[in-house]
């Protein structure tokens, strides 16, 4: 019984002195590595990743040696913090428009006038969602305006190459959060509008 225990100290001392390789999140890189997409987006799992970007977005940058691409002159630090910055804003957006969707009512039927104050409610929760992803597609388009500056034209970082096509898609009106975020604005006033009009005659 003795060397049980004294076995089970030994081990128990032994654990408490081997080196655990927990750090603190302190960088724009490692929260953004604690961002993840899910399989079915659930409003808290949107929640989730706006408060990992978020917190990303007012980080400051690791180490070039810890970057998510390879930097080898200040250049390339600079055009690599331009296009992470581009990145982060374009998922906030992302983001905001899976929740705004959830909120948001397509259609406003007859059948829904008992509960168009809850409806209303949504809506501009909705709205909420779909301006703030407003805010952040004009600090995209900032931030992509600069990794666009002539210096950086022939400068790849290919460990980072589809935030590269993001900037391009960017230029060529390819990728325009701002015509789909308006467009999901309009439609929303509309409905709005209607749910607006019911009365206790609709239904």
């Amino acid at each position: 019984m003795k060397t049980i225990r004294s076995l089970l100290l030994g081990l128990i001392l032994f654990a408490s002195i081997i080196p655990l390789n927990a750090y603190y999140v302190t960088y724009k890189e490692q929260y953004y590595r604690l961002y993840h997409l899910h399989y079915i987006q659930y409003p808290d799992d949107s929640m989730e990743n706006i408060y990992w970007l978020e917190k990303a977005v007012k980080a400051d940058f690791a180490n070039p040696l810890y970057a998510l691409a390879l930097i080898e002159n200040e250049t390339q630090w600079e055009k690599y913090r331009y296009l992470f910055n581009t990145h982060i804003n374009l998922k906030l957006i992302e983001q905001y428009l899976f929740l705004g969707n959830k909120w948001n009512k397509r259609k406003a039927y007859f059948y829904n006038a008992p509960w168009k104050e809850q409806n209303l409610e949504s809506l501009e929760t909705a709205e909420t969602c779909y301006r703030t992803a407003l805010y952040y597609w004009n600090e995209a388009e900032t931030w992509a305006e600069k990794a666009r500056a002539n210096r950086f034209r022939f400068i790849n970082l290919q460990k980072v190459q589809f935030w590269e096509d993001e900037i391009l898609r960017m230029e060529t009106g390819d990728l325009d959060y701002g015509r789909t975020i308006n467009r999901e604005l309009e439609l929303l006033q509309q409905v709005r509008e209607r749910f607006r009009a019911m009365d206790e005659n609709t239904y």
